[in-house]
């Protein structure tokens, strides 16, 4: 059975069970503080399971989009090296809010497997959470009593609570897990060995594929335990698995999952992949084959991630995408000898493959395999610059092993793999401290840690039931009460408190908007105790899992007061300008550059917005002017805002609004509209375009391939914006003397500037001859080679002319000449091409080890080389070192 149809399956089964397919969502999160990526099927569902909010429906299924690679849930050491491990995966799930519990789970899990799969019952164990007492949560007799009556009771496994009570975090929704596990053992391994034994204890071939959670109860920050007020089924099947399983392989990478793509890296390097089938692998093949799976695995994650709008950085969610796909590129350099970039030539095939379903993968195609190449070409690069470096390592290493702290260095500061620095090392007959590197290695993690912790306090609810509404859309200011509270303590910003409120008119960051501040001032008409006027600072507003939350560093007297909520109406005006200007800018860019231009990230706060749209080339100065004098018309025009809330999704699509990929959209949105201007957006706006003033862009760059970067500014921003230009003109006029036109003024003074550079270069040229004759009477023969170290009064290209100069006269030259324009130190080292053969003698090598002494180093050709530094006080050491290398 095809991978399409085994999907395809699953989630008709679950139709005809009265279930609501549901797509699946992006796997960046991009409004959960709590997660960078979704790391299982119920993550896009929390604010279900939590009670904040009411879903679609009571039964939902799908097919999700999933990624572990940090945090509680890392498998990507894993992965590669076993055959069942992946980073990103499908979970195919089934959901139940409040509706069916224990019973129909299982018998519809029990019915899919193995009616519709057709699975052998005798290669199925199941588990059932054997209890914990300490924690008075008792054996799960109902599922033991419900799975007897479908399965023999030898192959019912208890389990304990690591691996049967299932967790959302630390704290939050729980319960107990039923686990379903399948044996693709051949008889006559099962004849010697039980399977049963097997179980959670990573057996390649004797697998999870199927869990069950039994949401029964809500985690406290104490540990301890309090009943749901409704029961709730949350399911996940592994995809890949599942397919192994049905394909009759004992393999992931074995299915048509990876198998087309496998096929292409095998196209592509010549190399060859061999099956799980095969009984005996050589160890050169073993590390072709390790290397294959974890290509073929990361190029998914990235790709998707990608697609989904996350690009490659040196922060964040970037960064844990940037880190998959360097592992990637190293086990290709390492194992495969791919010294050009040839991971991006895989998207093609993962788009076929799976754009049918993901759409997603097929649309932003282009997209992805640029994005891709830049990072492997860039990485390549950094590569190459890690084997100097390491070869500067090295060569001050005393005896045969690197410092472990050195090779953390490598790992750290210059992304250097620290299994492919061991491999170099071993081929040079070093190997480094493994023990340093890893204790450099923990204090970095603990430091980490430390920056990022947080504890949680739970929530303390004033008033029960979902009564939280924002009204920011109307009002800036707006009565309030306090339904509930919460203490966070972060390393990182201190004790902050979380405040909800009934009402309000604080707009939460998402979408790219920044999040509202303001006060929270008690209603000096209130009837309750607490101090009249008492003023408590909004620093912050952000929304989880559906709910508003307002960040204070105190909370009020009397939490039980009436409070008047007001937004910091200047920083709301000024970021409604920008967001505004910032859809009024992503029309102009799809007019004038294409409609190939897609957003795919934004910032909007009170002072500027940057913008990220995708373009394959940089934008002219005419086109950003274009693009400028688009929005200002629109501007002109006076456009009023029309806005639709609540419209059906499908209706805004007819109606030619624009989606973001990579954004999660209900069955109802809202549409924002300024003439032709027809955006899918959450975030405030202007009422009018007039209200914008002005729009300028202050900037234009590349943020990775085919990825541009616009940032602008608008109203106030732009008056200090001319402001500033208009003093500097000033100032530059009065510098010039006043002049009647200055910018004929600056013309002639770079017309003199570069009279002047022509005669100082051919007056230093002259210097340089001059100098020929007067050093190359110092020249000494040392061991038949005419060496000369000199400090001299030249640039440094007046230094290299003057080496070039004294290389003529004669095959047997080694000179080392050091300069010092404006306090520089820099070293030049010239060796005659014959002494370069005959003596093996580099001038790379010799300005690297010289260039230590001026805190610096630098490179070049075997025979001409130089090297910079900061150290102008080491030249006299360096030149009386130069005379080792000849000697």
């Amino acid at each position: 059975m095809k991978s399409q149809d085994i999907r395809k399956q699953f989630l008709q089964f679950f139709e005809s069970k009265g279930h609501l397919i549901v797509p699946s969502a992006p796997i960046v999160l991009k409004d959960d503080p709590t997660l960078m990526f979704n790391n299982s099927g119920m993550a896009q569902f929390k604010e279900y399971f939590l009670g904040n909010a009411e879903p679609k429906s009571k039964r939902i299924a799908d097919t999700q989009k999933c990624l572990r690679v940090s945090g509680k849930h890392n498998d990507l050491e894993d992965v590669g090296f076993d055959t069942y491990h992946h980073t990103m995966f499908e979970m195919l799930g089934n959901w139940s809010f409040g509706d069916y519990f224990k019973k129909d789970a299982i018998n519809w899990a029990w019915e899919l497997l193995t009616e519709v799969y057709n699975i052998p019952k005798e290669n199925l164990y199941v588990s059932v959470f054997e209890g914990n007492p300490e924690e008075n949560v008792p054996f799960d007799q109902e599922a033991w009593d419900i799975w007897k009556e479908l399965i023999d009771e030898d192959r019912i496994i208890l389990g304990n609570k690591k691996d049967n009570f299932w967790e959302m975090g630390d704290q939050g929704p729980c319960g107990p897990c039923s686990e379903i596990h399948v044996d693709l053992r051949s008889e006559e391994e099962k004849a010697t060995v039980s399977g049963k034994s097997l179980v959670n204890n990573d057996h390649p071939q004797v697998v999870e594929i199927w869990n069950n959670v039994f949401m029964e109860f809500n985690r406290k920050a104490d540990g301890s335990l309090e009943k749901l007020p409704a029961q709730h089924v949350d399911t996940g099947m592994g995809f890949e698995r599942l397919c192994m399983a049905l394909q009759g392989k004992t393999s992931n990478y074995d299915t048509d999952v990876f198998t087309p793509l496998i096929e292409k890296v095998e196209q592509i390097t010549g190399l060859k992949y061999t099956s799980n089938e095969v009984a005996t692998i050589s160890e050169e093949q073993n590390k072709t084959n390790i290397a294959i799976r974890v290509i073929v695995d990361h190029v998914r994650a990235v790709a998707f991630a990608i697609a989904d709008g996350q690009l490659p950085s040196n922060t964040g969610a970037g960064y844990v995408i940037r880190r998959i796909l360097r592992r990637a590129i190293r086990y290709g350099f390492t194992f495969l000898n791919t010294k050009e970039p040839f991971i991006n030539k895989l998207v093609e095939v993962l788009a076929n493959q799976m754009g049918a379903f993901f759409p997603e993968i097929k649309s932003q195609q282009n997209l992805v395999t640029n994005v891709i190449r830049e990072e492997e070409a860039s990485f390549l690069r950094t590569l190459e610059q890690g084997l100097q470096l390491l070869e500067n390592v090295v060569s001050e290493t005393k005896g045969n092993e690197v410092s472990g702290a050195k090779v953390f260095e490598l790992y750290d500061t210059f992304g250097f793999p620290k299994d492919l620095t061991a491999l170099i090392l071993k081929e040079k007959g070093f190997s480094f401290n493994e023990v340093e590197f890893e204790n450099e290695l923990q204090k970095q993690k603990t430091r980490s840690r430390a920056a990022s912790e947080v504890s949680t306090e739970d929530w303390s609810i004033l008033i029960p039931g979902n009564v939280e509404t924002f009204v920011g859309y109307d009002h800036t200011e707006n009565e309030v009460k306090i339904t509930r509270i919460r203490k966070v303590d972060s390393k990182k910003d201190g004790i902050l408190y979380q405040i909800v409120l009934d009402a309000t008119p604080f707009y939460p960051e998402g979408g790219g908007q920044v999040g509202d501040k303001g006060t929270l001032v008690c209603f000096a008409n209130s009837h309750s105790l607490g101090s009249a006027n008492e003023t408590i600072e909004i620093i912050d507003t952000k929304k989880e899992n559906n709910l508003i939350l307002h960040f204070a560093k105190q909370l009020p007297e009397n939490l039980n007061a009436a409070f008047v909520a007001k937004v910091n109406t200047d920083l709301r005006t000024s970021t409604s300008k920008n967001h505004s200007a910032t859809h009024l800018m992503h029309l102009a860019l799809r007019t004038i550059l294409g409609t190939h231009v897609e957003q795919k990230g934004s910032l909007v706060n009170p002072n500027y917005l940057r913008f990220d749209f995708s373009h394959f080339s940089k934008v002219s100065d005419d086109e950003i002017k274009q693009v400028e004098d688009f929005v200002n018309q629109r501007i002109e025009e006076q456009l009023q805002l029309v806005e639709h809330r609540n419209i059906p999704i499908q209706q805004a699509m007819e109606q030619g609004a624009m989606a973001l990929f990579g954004e999660k959209y209900g069955d109802s949105v809202r549409m924002i509209e300024f003439g032709d201007s027809k955006e899918l957006c959450g975030g405030i706006h202007v009422k009018n375009t007039a209200d914008i003033w002005h729009f300028k862009i202050v900037s234009e760059g590349a943020v990775a391939a085919g990825i541009r970067r616009i940032e602008a500014i608008t109203g106030d921003a732009v008056k200090d914006f001319y402001k500033n230009q208009e003093n500097t003109i000033s100032e530059l006029k009065e510098t010039l003397k006043n002049p009647q036109d200055i910018l004929k003024s600056v013309v002639s003074l770079q017309d003199d500037n570069a009279k002047l550079k022509k005669q100082i270069e051919q007056l230093l040229r002259e210097k340089a001859k001059n100098l020929k004759g007067e050093l190359a009477s110092e020249l000494q023969e040392i061991n038949g080679i005419k060496f000369l170290a000199k400090h001299v009064d030249l640039n440094p290209e007046g230094a290299k002319d003057l080496a070039y100069e004294l290389g003529n006269l004669g095959t047997n030259l080694f000179l080392v000449l050091a300069t010092a324009e404006e306090n520089k130190p820099m070293l030049s080292c010239y060796i005659s091409k014959e002494l370069v053969a005959s003596h093996n003698l580099n001038a790379g090598q010799v300005v690297r080890e010289l260039g230590k002494y001026i805190q610096g180093g630098g490179g070049g050709q075997p025979f001409f080389a130089t090297a910079g530094g900061k150290n102008v006080d080491g030249i006299k050491e360096a030149l009386e070192k130069a005379v080792e290398f000849v000697k």
